[in-house]
């Protein structure tokens, strides 16, 4: 009775909006998550074929997640002053550039990281797919839908569980190239489905480093930029370097690694929405220090390096604990920055990248270093119990975000 029930709200959540705009969008991130992660897929057969080192290997996984960080906060500010639907169109465009560039080219080390950095295009959907969801449905149910448009991290899945095996039948080069295909097949749908919304911001009405200065200097942005690097850096930096760890660690073969990790992905992509549910029912605070606890619990298992089969179940459970810490954070943004969400995504995503970006490099340099993978989970845990304890300060930002919001003309925080 009670999963009927559940159904029957959640229909009735999606009838508040408009449904095509929520599939436009879940469609763009999960089709960009793909490409965000491509060369984490294929690190391995890479690596194998220039013989790059475990550093280099981690270099290369980690440029894509550092180009997306920077773009999101261009995509951000594009979709406040010149429109969400047009700046995703433009992502997808850069990312076909990088897909063809990548089958075309990328014969050596050097080209691989221009390669690299242009597939971060993949990452800037973040900052396009949220704004077009939150516009297009009511308040209350921002964090379920939310919730629902960043499933699309579900493209981790796809890439990780298909592309080693593309790679196999193809070369590397072509699995890249195979990539324009769902490309192409998202600018159309998106270009068709998408409902254009009104621009919030005239261009101009200011230069947009003015608004991202005027977000930067509130204290609750610093906060939240910290927590999701942790939680959606943990997420999308510890799934894209899987592969290598399994196969530097366990000996796993790529087509392995990559379903592991793709299955890591797949909880983690899962279960976002039930962290967006529950931060609407319960306030994103207080299930945000449970997420913290859990996830040094967490970690701290996994940095034992049991055997595979227990290690499986535990980075499994990792990755959805950062899940639906990602789910429970855009909440509060969407809470705390209703009229800035196209930035706010930006700037607060962009923090999700450099998170992506520090964890295979953090992992790599360890590895180097200790000879051992232990090292970076240790860091994963002590960084997750120093948040959980940023929380409390938080209410206080929650508080004044609230007021902020209620003023007429005030900078929402």
């Amino acid at each position: 009775m009670k999963s009927l029930m559940s159904l029957s709200m959640l229909g009735v959540a999606l009838r508040s909006g408009h449904w095509p705009t929520l599939a436009g969008a879940w469609l763009h991130l999960t089709v960009s998550f793909m490409v965000w992660l491509l060369l984490g897929a294929l690190a391995v057969a890479i690596g194998q074929e220039l013989g790059l080192a475990a550093t280099q290997q981690s270099v290369l996984v980690a440029l894509p997640l550092l180009g997306g960080a920077g773009l999101r906060i261009a995509a951000g500010w594009a979709c406040d002053w010149y429109g969400a639907k047009w700046t995703g169109l433009l992502v997808l465009g850069l990312q076909l550039l990088a897909v063809i560039w990548a089958a075309l080219g990328g014969r050596s080390y050097v080209e691989l990281l221009g390669i690299a950095l242009l597939l971060g295009a993949g990452g800037a959907s973040f900052a396009v797919a949220m704004p077009v969801a939150s516009r297009a449905y009511p308040a209350t149910h921002q964090g379920l839908v939310l919730g629902l448009v960043a499933s699309g991290n579900i493209g981790t899945v796809l890439v990780l569980l298909f592309a080693p095996r593309w790679e196999v039948a193809i070369g590397w080069h072509w699995a890249c190239g195979l990539m324009a295909v769902p490309i192409l097949i998202t600018i159309g749908l998106f270009a068709t489905v998408v409902r254009n919304e009104p621009i919030i911001r005239a261009a101009g009405e200011g230069a947009w480093w003015q608004a991202a200065w005027e977000m930067a200097r509130v204290p609750s942005v610093y906060w939240l930029c910290m927590v999701y690097g942790i939680t959606f850096g943990g997420f999308v930096g510890l799934t894209s370097f899987l592969p290598v760890l399994l196969h530097d660690h366990y000996g796993s073969d790529p087509i392995a690694g990559g379903s592991i990790a793709a299955l890591c992905g797949f909880m983690g992509s899962l279960i976002r929405p039930v962290g967006g549910y529950v931060a609407d029912r319960w306030g994103g605070l207080p299930v945000l220090v449970g997420v913290f606890v859990a996830l040094a619990s967490t970690t701290a298992l996994a940095g034992s390096l049991p055997a595979l089969p227990w290690a499986v179940g535990l980075l499994v459970v990792t990755v959805a604990v950062m899940g639906v810490g990602n789910g429970v954070i855009f909440q509060i943004v969407s809470e705390w920055f209703p009229r800035d969400i196209g930035l706010a995504s930006g700037l607060v995503g962009a923090a999700g990248g450099i998170g992506g970006f520090l964890v295979p490099i953090g992992f790599g340099f360890l590895r180097e270093s200790t000879g051992t993978f232990l090292f970076g989970f240790v860091a994963l845990a002590v960084v997750s119990i120093a948040a959980a304890m940023t929380v409390v300060p938080a209410l206080r930002w929650r508080s004044q975000a609230i007021a902020q919001v209620t003023t007429p003309g005030g900078f929402s925080r």
